[in-house]
């Protein structure tokens, strides 16, 4: 399983996205989910992948082969991140119609999403999630946030604590709090856990982390939000019992 993050504020991006592919009792394995193929000074592109594993590795080859081979048409020469999105879905699509028929006779799916975050010089940050078909939604001021995998675990901190406005520091700590709600709840989502904030207009990654299982600063934000949430959930008004809606049971009438 999986579990990817994108934000999108008033001052940039924020990216985020476990590394787990497997778990089971005795069988775990990690790969890398975010990507950077930024060109300084011109284009920041961070690209994160969810589902079938081998179907989204061959459409991430995709992307560096035409990078490579320069193609007429690849991440660094379109000219907006609409059109990026767009491409990355016809890649996609590309591979699975190759691959799915014989994924399907095992009864595999082929399934995969990707989000894309970045900003390339002329137009305003953006952030899109790619679905499987190819086709492509963008995140916006009422919904800052998109997110691939796991999702429902980390989203209420989101719904509770973002908005497009939030300061892009407090924005990269909220994604942190959601993959360790989300690793919290699912086994199947996992570290190393890797981060990249993007500062609008400064057209370079300068702040990207990744944290291991183990590090000191991981269990940290663990226990304190741990404490954090205790101390709000015991600040909470008891139940007032006397003054309950008086309800007739279930499947009775009232006649009078």
């Amino acid at each position: 399983m999986t579990y990817c993050l994108g934000i999108v504020t008033s001052s940039g991006i924020v990216m985020a996205a476990d590394s787990r592919t497997n778990a089971g009792v005795d069988y775990i394995s990690t790969h890398q989910k975010l990507f950077d193929f930024s060109q300084v000074g011109d284009r920041v592109i961070l690209i994160c992948t969810a589902g079938n594993l081998s179907i989204t590795q061959a459409t991430l080859t995709l992307l560096r082969q035409d990078l490579t081979a320069k193609a007429e048409h690849n991440l660094h020469t379109l000219p907006t991140l609409y059109e990026i999105a767009r491409y990355i879905g016809s890649k996609a699509r590309e591979i699975q119609e190759q691959d799915r028929p014989w994924l399907e006779k095992d009864h595999i799916e082929a399934k995969c999403s990707f989000l894309l975050g970045g900003q390339i010089r002329g137009e305003e940050p953006a952030l899109y999630l790619i679905y499987s078909q190819g086709n492509c939604i963008q995140a916006s001021k009422d919904t800052p946030f998109l997110q691939i995998g796991e999702a429902k675990y980390g989203k209420p901190i989101l719904d509770r604590i973002l908005s497009f406005d939030t300061p892009l520091e407090a924005a990269a700590k909220c994604a942190l709090l959601s993959i360790d709600s989300t690793m919290k709840s699912n086994i199947s989502v996992g570290p190393p856990i890797r981060l990249a904030m993007y500062e609008r207009d400064t057209f370079k990654i300068r702040y990207e982390l990744k944290l291991k299982p183990g590090t000191p600063y991981l269990a940290q934000i663990r226990r304190l939000w741990e404490i954090s949430l205790k101390e709000a959930f015991d600040r909470m008004p008891d139940i007032n019992w006397d003054h309950h809606l008086d309800l007739p049971d279930e499947g009775s009438t009232d006649e009078s």
